[in-house]
């Protein structure tokens, strides 16, 4: 299964930066700690055009302490590019944005020069929270799903300092089929684009190798970690709904409850402080994702040269509105 999610405000939002960026001096990319490979939306480095970048690995309460200094790490190595991990409810830690945006724009500040910064990331990361942290009050809409901020607006953190928030974004098409499951079950995907089941075999097969005690604390199937490896993700989910008493008539279990239980438990922290990639894994995985990609498009054309399967059509432009 291939999980895909772009809908049409994701395009406008896209071309929206494109056109901000242009006045801007640093971005905000907003990513996930628990997936923050995933969650870096690989159109960012094309619409921003070179700009300094400021990581910030969010929900970092939430994730495994070691693997986020892996990313840091990762990150910071980058040229031009700084990377921060904070939880954005705390004040302290989101006020060392300001900082950070300073240190990558040094000649940036006061009336004459206001630093100009655009925040982005991708929906339900957690960046409404965080504006509103910064704020100290509700100066953005807040909510536990996709899709919550749709508009772009600007916020004056400070005289010199304005802050320019643009509604959550994925990209066209996620070549990366892990990054796919993580970010469906981390919520930053709509319910409509994924089957529940298939995102919780998946969560289960990374968690069954990677974080086994956390499963047993959670779960209590009275099983040791290496049982847990050598489980199969539905028999583990079977054993979790029974567990839980997720049931359907004559005592069987109801899987579709049971996944969807799983999956709450994840993002509820229920399950542990989680991180579902490291940057090694990452890169693996991108690595095949582009391979296997670039044998779809070469596949393509090939059929496509022997008339196989019609000539690419280029998409039309819109016609303009007519005026009322």
């Amino acid at each position: 299964m291939s999980i895909q999610w772009f809908p049409g405000h994701m395009h406008l939002t896209r071309k929206a930066i494109g056109e901000r960026v242009k006045e801007i001096d640093v971005v905000i990319e907003m990513l996930d700690a628990r997936l923050p490979g995933s969650s870096a939306n690989p159109l960012m480095a094309e619409l921003t055009s070179g700009r300094p970048t400021l990581k910030v690995l969010n929900k970092q309460d939430m994730a495994d302490p070691a693997r986020t200094a892996l990313w840091l790490a990762h990150y910071n190595a980058q040229p031009n590019t700084q990377a921060i991990a904070l939880d954005a409810s705390n004040t302290a830690p989101a006020r060392a944005i300001i900082d950070a945006c300073h240190h990558l724009a040094p000649r940036r500040g006061g009336m004459v020069k206001p630093m100009r910064v655009l925040i982005c990331g991708i929906p339900n990361v957690g960046k409404s929270t965080l504006i509103n942290t910064l704020k100290g009050k509700r100066a953005a809409k807040t909510g536990d799903e996709a899709g919550v901020t749709r508009t772009e607006s600007r916020i004056a953190l400070a005289d010199d300092f304005y802050l320019y928030d643009t509604p959550g974004m994925l990209w066209p098409r996620i070549v990366v089929p892990e990054s796919g499951f993580n970010l469906a079950a981390s919520g930053a995907v709509g319910k409509n684009a994924y089957d529940e089941q298939e995102v919780a075999y998946e969560l289960l097969a990374l968690l069954k190798a990677d974080y086994p005690a956390l499963l047993e604390a959670r779960y209590k199937l009275g099983r040791a970690p290496e049982a847990y490896a050598q489980a199969h993700e539905e028999e583990l989910i079977e054993a979790i709904g029974r567990q839980r008493g997720a049931l359907a008539g004559g005592g069987k279990v109801n899987m579709q409850k049971a996944a969807e239980l799983v999956i709450a438990d994840f993002r509820a922290l229920h399950i542990g402080r989680i991180t579902l990639e490291t940057p090694e894994q990452f890169g693996r995985w991108m690595k095949a994702g582009l391979k296997s990609d670039a044998d779809r498009a070469e596949r393509k054309k090939s059929l496509r040269e022997q008339g196989l399967i019609s000539p690419e059509r280029k998409a039309k432009a819109p016609k303009p509105a007519k005026p009322r």
